[in-house]
């Protein structure tokens, strides 16, 4: 199942808009005034389904991950030098990123892939395209991609 996940051209705070691949509206995001990353995930009917939030105090970025208000776990930066990674400690996945920070490969704990997300270029916005092996996951992932643009964002990195 593909995701479409592009930024607003014209808005105050974070704010996307992710189609499915047939042009139907999947879900909308809306950044809130905070400290540090807050991203309100909305499904089709306008529905809050997650929340997604930096942890400002910390040495590498963190983000939280809320599920219909209850905190489901945490997305973590790894030091890394060249490749970006990061962990996600509510089901064991691991992000691995390429050399230009524009692909990322999601993997479970048994090593078999759970999603790609790919950063579409020549856009005026933030635009990625999520490929996702297993639609029960999709709302997951796209809360990593939330949280890899909000750490892209915050190290100023396009």
């Amino acid at each position: 199942m593909k995701l479409l996940f592009r930024q607003r051209f014209f808005s105050w705070f974070d704010s996307y808009d992710i189609w499915y691949e047939d042009g139907s509206l999947a879900y909308t995001v809306e950044g809130q005034l905070s400290w540090g990353h807050k991203l309100h995930i909305l499904d089709a009917s306008g529905r809050h389904v997650g929340t997604v939030k930096e942890r400002v105090i910390s040495f590498l970025p963190k983000f939280q991950m809320f599920y219909i208000g209850e905190f489901i776990g945490e997305i973590r930066k790894q030091w890394t030098v060249l490749r970006p990674r990061f962990t996600v400690d509510m089901n064991g996945w691991t992000v691995r990123g390429d050399l230009l920070n524009w692909d990322y490969q999601v993997f479970a704990p048994g090593g078999y892939e759970v999603a790609v997300i790919s950063k579409r270029l020549f856009r005026l916005t933030d635009t990625y395209e999520i490929d996702v092996v297993n639609p029960a996951d999709a709302l997951f992932v796209l809360m990593l991609a939330l949280a890899i643009d909000a750490e892209k964002c915050t190290r100023g990195v396009n």
